[in-house]
């Protein structure tokens, strides 16, 4: 060896060596990671998911991954998400992996601080972002990070899918299953933005795995009428008209209508509600009993998870206040369950309105979505890690009443399931809201699990 190439050998080696001493522990790469997303404002209205997607870029880069397996790339040179690789031996298909980059706006008047600065105080990690999902990309990122610092050779590739439109349109994801299979496609995909843990009073009562979602679809009601003068009031008055069609929605309720996910949600949950209420909850699985959905359904979850929901959520009417109106308008946003077509609820909601004069349109075209199937080589390792990590707390498939990215992936013949294994109490739960927040604990416990189960899932028997 010359001694030129000895000395670049021993010079890069001390590069290294103090490289490896530098690196950070664990714990400390993912609560930074976490403040750098935070502190990037991904909101729809500032944009800057580019900015986040290279960010963690850079980390994996920085980590040992070619730069050729980490990708920025959208639908939109505003919309920019992040795709990366770890390389497996190809034995089996890839598993992808989920989060999105972007929030919900936030503004500062509304919170305690700006909410775009990362905070730490009392036993929490504070900002927008914090718990929806910037958690689960920085997880991720983190996992891959320590995956390869220890050497791990999974038996499959591994792919990191970071969106940027979640919170709007879905668009990203919609984009990659698209346009761009070849970078996403896998065998099935686990979402950080679906499931997560109950806390009550400060135990883990219940595991829940995102396996189905509702669909989503708004119609405009819309009553038209000649007017006039408001000292001479007629009978046929578009806001009484609308008003009496929403009064007759208002009492109606879509039939149960279960499916594997919720009737396994019922029975599995069953053993940590009070009795009366676990009762009625097997006899609700088991026989569809009606007078036990009836007391379920008095409760507004309840009645959202046995049937499609149809509600009124804006109103408006008239333009001048001396003048009869002339056009009255309301949106009616409904959450179906899976399978449940379209022009049925449309069907039903014309005879409950039982009104031919008030017009009705769709305001969006559904996207409705499979239900996963419960898959024993996925669902068995979830159970498994979840007893270990949170003794006594129930498994349990949930179908979630609002959208995320895993519409797009269960559509695209990819099934998902939602493991954020982020546990919170769900009377204080601020995703969307003021104050946004995830326990420092839970966060490092959910990563712990993830970690954890990607590699159980990727070819090492965890087992004890």
């Amino acid at each position: 060896m010359t001694t030129v190439r000895a000395a670049a050998v021993v010079l890069t080696l001390g590069l290294a060596s103090r490289l490896v001493a530098q690196e950070p522990s664990d714990s400390v790469l993912r609560r930074d990671l976490l403040r750098e997303l935070v502190e990037i404002n991904t909101s729809d209205s500032a944009g800057h998911t580019r900015n986040a997607a290279e960010a963690m870029a850079r980390r994996l880069i920085a980590g040992g991954f070619p730069a050729g397996d980490v990708q920025v790339i959208g639908h939109d040179p505003r919309y920019q998400g992040l795709v990366a690789r770890y390389r497996g031996s190809g034995a089996k298909k890839p598993i992808l992996l989920m989060a999105h980059l972007d929030v919900v706006d936030a503004r500062r008047e509304d919170w305690s601080f700006d909410p775009y600065e990362f905070r730490e105080l009392d036993g929490w990690y504070y900002g927008r972002g914090s718990s929806d999902n910037k958690a689960g990309a920085a997880m991720l990122v983190a996992n891959f990070i320590r995956l390869r610092r220890e050497g791990f050779t999974p038996d499959r590739d591994l792919i990191i899918a970071l969106t940027a439109d979640e919170e709007t349109n879905g668009k990203s994801i919609a984009w990659m299953v698209g346009e761009h299979r070849d970078l996403v496609d896998a065998d099935f995909a686990l979402n950080t933005d679906g499931g997560g843990g109950e806390l009550l009073k400060g135990k883990a009562t219940t595991f829940t795995v995102q396996t189905a979602e509702k669909v989503y679809l708004s119609f405009q009601l819309e009553v038209r009428n000649k007017g006039g003068h408001s000292s001479v009031p007629a009978r046929d008055n578009a806001i009484y008209r609308l008003s009496d069609g929403l009064g007759r929605l208002a009492r109606f309720s879509f039939p149960v209508r279960l499916n594997e996910t919720t009737r396994a949600f019922l029975l599995r949950s069953a053993p940590g509600r009070p009795v009366a209420e676990a009762a009625d909850m097997r006899a609700v699985a088991r026989t569809g009993d009606r007078r036990a959905a009836r007391r379920l359904s008095a409760q507004p979850f309840g009645n959202a998870l046995l049937r499609t929901t149809c509600v009124a959520t804006r109103l408006s009417g008239g333009h001048a206040d001396n003048a009869l109106p002339q056009v009255a308008r309301a949106t009616v946003n409904c959450r179906m369950l899976p399978g449940h077509p379209a022009d049925s609820v449309e069907a039903t909601l014309r005879q409950v309105l039982a009104d031919s004069g008030i017009l009705m349109s769709r305001i969006n075209q559904p996207r409705p979505s499979p239900p996963s199937p419960l898959r024993p080589d996925v669902m068995a390792p979830v159970e498994r890690l979840a007893a270990e990590m949170w003794p006594g707390a129930a498994v349990v498939p949930e179908m979630s009443m609002g959208a995320t990215d895993g519409l797009f992936t269960r559509n695209a013949g990819i099934p998902t399931y939602g493991v954020s294994a982020i546990f919170d109490d769900p009377n204080d739960v601020r995703a969307h809201g003021r104050d946004e927040r995830v326990g420092v604990k839970a966060y490092h416990d959910a990563a712990e699990f993830w970690f954890r189960l990607v590699k159980s899932l990727a070819g090492q028997d965890l087992r004890s």
